[in-house]
């Protein structure tokens, strides 16, 4: 029987993301009525926002219809209309709780959220049952990520109320296999744009060979693409890392790299954003100092508003613009990045051993941030999920000049730091022929946010050492 008046409530179950919800039921000598799923109240809760385009039925006519065990690509959200059944969800993805059992009776005044992967079974109770489930996904019998159980699996021991020889069951429910013969379910994919670039190479590092790590370069998949949006089944990922970027500062002032800048920096992320947005996929991206103007007095935080200066910081504020409108984001704001491939350390370790002694830019300030740091800091968040939002990520330690950063790798690779000749940025430029963009003097990024969800990043020191000296 129904249980009238209990309050919005949940339970966890022993498998991880599998809740039970409790849902008010008002009824009266006519029937009775119900908020079956009001999205809100659910959020309130705790519940994710899973999205859920498709509503189906299953009216079972006898006590003892018994369905399953079929884990789906998709999450689900169960009840029942009318009626009583005995549940039973076994986890089938990959993981430690693999093969973990829960069971417990629906009727209308209970409702269950079955994640993607987890294999969903019922039994009818009573005659005329009607079960019903919101699904994120359009359903189809064909396809990748479902997995099957036998209901009769020992190891599950599943203790069904109505024996299954004495029940009505399909031919192809009795036929699947046992746990040991069972292939779990994998994760939903990450994938990393990008991927042989200085981050895209860091981040193969830290993610490493997985089979649900996709790693992509421009010639596989071109972010600029028109037909992206069609270019993968999204559903099946569950986060994308934009590791992709125009960074010719100087050339995107000109009118062939102004276009280029706001096609890959821009238009493609609104593509990308668009394509996370309505297939629940986690988008990270990472930003730069250079959506800032460099007149602030202190280090910037990720409440500071933009105010780039050049064509390329333009472009990437309207990205990062676009990256918040997605539910799910993490959106990384570097500084000064090194990594594997040429750049201004490796330039003047370079310049060091050849003799030369360089000019160099001293009133501009900021931190480094290796490839290495970015890479981490970014795994960190995908891991521990603290709140979505902007998180600005960096190297630590105390803020220096170009020129300060030049003379510490010259000491560093045993060369006169002496050698380094200080100079304004307007001094090192004045000679220029060709368009130059106009730079931040102050780059410092504030990290305070993101040391609060457990991360903090090495000393800009310390990482120069173990990139000049690995």
């Amino acid at each position: 029987m129904t249980e009238f008046g209990k309050a919005l409530t949940r339970t966890q179950t022993p498998i991880p993301g599998l809740v039970v919800f409790d849902l008010p039921v008002h009824g009266d000598n006519r029937g009775w009525f119900k908020e079956n799923w009001q999205r809100e109240k659910m959020l309130a809760e705790g519940l994710e926002d899973f999205g859920p385009v498709q509503n189906n039925i299953s009216f079972n006519d006898a006590v003892g219809t018994t369905r399953g065990i079929h884990a789906e690509p998709w999450d689900k959200w169960v009840s029942v209309a009318t009626g009583r059944i005995f549940g039973a969800w076994v986890d089938l993805r990959e993981g430690d709780t693999f093969g973990t059992v829960f069971t417990t009776e629906l009727d209308p005044s209970t409702a269950i959220f079955v994640p993607r992967g987890v294999g969903n079974s019922y039994q009818t109770l009573e005659p005329d049952t009607a079960y019903t489930y919101l699904v994120n996904d359009h359903w189809s019998p064909n396809g990748e990520g479902y997995s099957f159980l036998n209901l009769a699996d020992e190891t599950a021991g599943i203790d069904w109320p109505i024996p299954l020889d004495e029940v009505e069951i399909s031919a192809k429910d009795l036929a699947h296999p046992r746990l040991k013969d069972v292939t779990p379910v994998p994760p939903r994919k990450t994938l990393i744009l990008g991927a042989n670039g200085q981050l895209g190479r860091a981040l193969r590092d830290e993610f490493g060979d997985h089979p649900h790590i996709e790693y992509t370069t421009r010639a596989e998949l071109d972010i600029t693409d028109p037909n992206l949006a069609s270019a993968r089944r999204w559903r099946d990922y569950d986060t994308i890392i934009n590791a992709t970027a125009y960074t010719a500062v100087d050339t995107a002032e000109t009118p062939t790299g102004r276009a280029t800048a706001w096609a890959v920096n821009v238009t493609a992320v609104a593509t990308l954003a668009r394509i996370a947005t309505e297939n629940r996929i986690t988008l990270v991206h990472v930003s730069s100092d250079y959506v800032y103007d460099g007149t602030k007095h202190g280090e910037y935080t990720e409440n500071d508003p933009t105010c780039p200066l050049g064509v390329y910081g333009q472009t990437k504020a309207a990205g990062d613009a676009i990256t918040t409108t997605v539910p799910r984001h993490y959106l990384i704001r570097t500084s000064w990045v090194i990594g594997d491939g040429n750049n201004f350390v490796r330039t003047m370790a370079t310049l060091a051993q050849r003799g030369i002694n360089p000019k160099v830019v001293n009133d501009q300030v900021g931190r480094l941030t290796f490839t290495t740091t970015l890479a981490e800091g970014i795994h960190h968040l995908l891991n521990t999920r603290p709140e979505y939002g902007t998180y600005n990520l960096t190297g630590t330690g105390e803020p220096t000049t170009w020129a300060d950063i030049a003379r510490h790798v010259y000491e560093l690779t045993g060369h006169d730091p002496n050698r380094i000749t200080p100079v304004t940025t307007d001094e090192y430029f004045a000679a220029a022929t060709t368009p130059i963009a106009p730079r931040p003097h102050n780059s410092t990024l504030n990290t305070t946010k993101i040391t609060t969800t457990g991360y903090t990043a090495p000393h800009t020191a310390d990482s120069l050492a173990t990139y000049l000296h690995p």
